[in-house]
């Protein structure tokens, strides 16, 4: 399976993108430079886009470059020796707490990473909601931004499903179930067009709205 690992793959994409749904041509100019955004596999990635889930792109920042000052380095087994004060410091939410307590001791009973970054995406997706607190938008971003799969489309995402809505004109924004069946149309490339509408989306609104991604080396 090819993967999104460079700007040429990206450019790639948005060529099939356009020639399959020439709608997106005019997306394409609006959203501007549109951002690799391939990150490192492994725990970092992972808990960076847990602490963005539900809140803002400002917020998520805030919150996770606390954590990684608390504990330093960041990894599972630091996280289990965490006491909950250090969790209410960095500001996180109980749910949230939950979820990295979770994570940690899956990672740390075996759960491989980098492995799930080889997998078929319906398989590596279904192995990480199969632990506590991660959920198929989670688990979504996680295969997108370090494993560079080419066709995942995080439909239940807010910012896109806004996106989507202004540049093609759709009233009410759509949903879950409508974008998921929308993008099923920009096959195999879903992946280029989360990131085009994440790009449109900050062209349009004014402030980035993908999850954070923590970026190792040149991207």
């Amino acid at each position: 399976m090819r993967r999104i690992a460079s700007l040429d793959d990206i450019s790639a994409g948005l060529d099939a993108l356009c020639a399959i749904d020439p709608r997106l041509a005019t997306v394409r100019a609006t959203a501007g430079e549109i951002p690799l955004r391939l990150s490192e596999p492994g725990f970092t990635s992972l808990v960076s886009i847990i602490v963005a889930q539900q809140v803002s792109r400002a917020s998520a920042d805030a919150i996770f470059g606390r954590l990684v000052k608390l504990v330093d380095p960041l990894t599972p087994q630091a996280l289990l020796d965490a006491g909950e004060s250090l969790f209410r410091e960095a500001g996180l939410s109980r749910p949230k707490q939950r979820t990295l307590l979770a994570v940690s001791e899956a990672v740390c009973d075996g759960l491989d990473l980098h492995h799930l970054c080889r997998l078929d995406a319906t398989d590596a997706i279904a192995r990480m909601t199969s632990v506590s607190g991660i959920g198929p938008w989670t688990a979504q971003c996680y295969l997108l931004f370090s494993a560079g799969h080419p066709d995942i489309f995080p439909a239940r995402d807010v910012a896109l499903q806004s996106a989507v809505g202004h540049a093609l004109g759709l009233s009410p924004r759509p949903d879950e179930k409508i974008l998921g069946c929308l993008a099923e149309s920009w096959a195999p490339w879903r992946g280029v067009a989360a990131r085009l509408f994440w790009a449109y989306y900050r062209e349009t609104r004014g402030r980035d709205g993908a999850p954070p991604v923590q970026i190792q080396g040149k991207a």
